[in-house]
């Protein structure tokens, strides 16, 4: 019984921490946060189930996270490591870029995520794979790196890294060695 207390106010000290963050240090995002019901919680640890968070930034870009399952670092509570991880990331002047891995790394202060194994993002008709990808609101970035495969209706790129600065588009594809190429094939 005295677990099931602890694990109760651990969450809403953390729930009362995003809260005053978001409302008098953040004010540019708005946080939602979805839990489970409390007859749904496994009180023998820091699990949480069907997890969703949601951000907006001033400008009217959306980013939605949502997950199987999460566990909240008990070291760094603003640290949640997700499995199965589906992410829409709304940009108000473009389209959306839609994100799924098998693995994840949500820090719940600045809304930056690591995904990483299987990772799949798709917009419009371009897909790149990787095995992992930092994706950083803050920075306006996504670093995608670790077997990376880019294809769209006409070719298949296979680099190591491909930097994307989210508010600009620029891209930069490059390999780690610098004897080692690019490699493009046209379909």
């Amino acid at each position: 019984m005295k677990k099931k207390n602890v694990i109760i106010l651990i969450i809403f000290f953390i729930l009362i921490i995003i809260f005053l963050y978001v409302k008098f240090i953040k004010k540019e995002k708005i946080v939602e946060i979805e839990t489970p019901d409390s007859d749904d919680i496994i009180y023998s640890s820091n699990i949480i189930e069907d997890v969703y968070y949601s951000s907006k930034d001033a400008k009217g870009n959306e980013y939605i996270i949502k997950a199987l399952q999460g566990e909240i670092d008990f070291k760094q509570n603003e640290i949640i490591y997700l499995t199965n991880v589906k992410a829409l990331i709304k940009l108000t002047n473009s389209n959306n870029v839609e994100i799924t891995s098998r693995y994840g790394k949500y820090n719940s202060n600045n809304f930056d995520t690591i995904f990483s194994k299987n990772v799949v993002i798709n917009y419009l008709d371009n897909k790149i794979t990787s095995e992992y990808l930092d994706f950083s609101i803050q920075r306006n970035s996504m670093i995608v790196s670790r077997d990376v495969i880019y294809t769209n209706l006409d070719n298949i790129l296979k680099a190591d890294v491909i930097e994307i600065n989210i508010n600009t588009k620029d891209t930069k594809i490059f390999m780690y060695k610098t004897n080692e190429k690019v490699n493009i094939k046209s379909k």
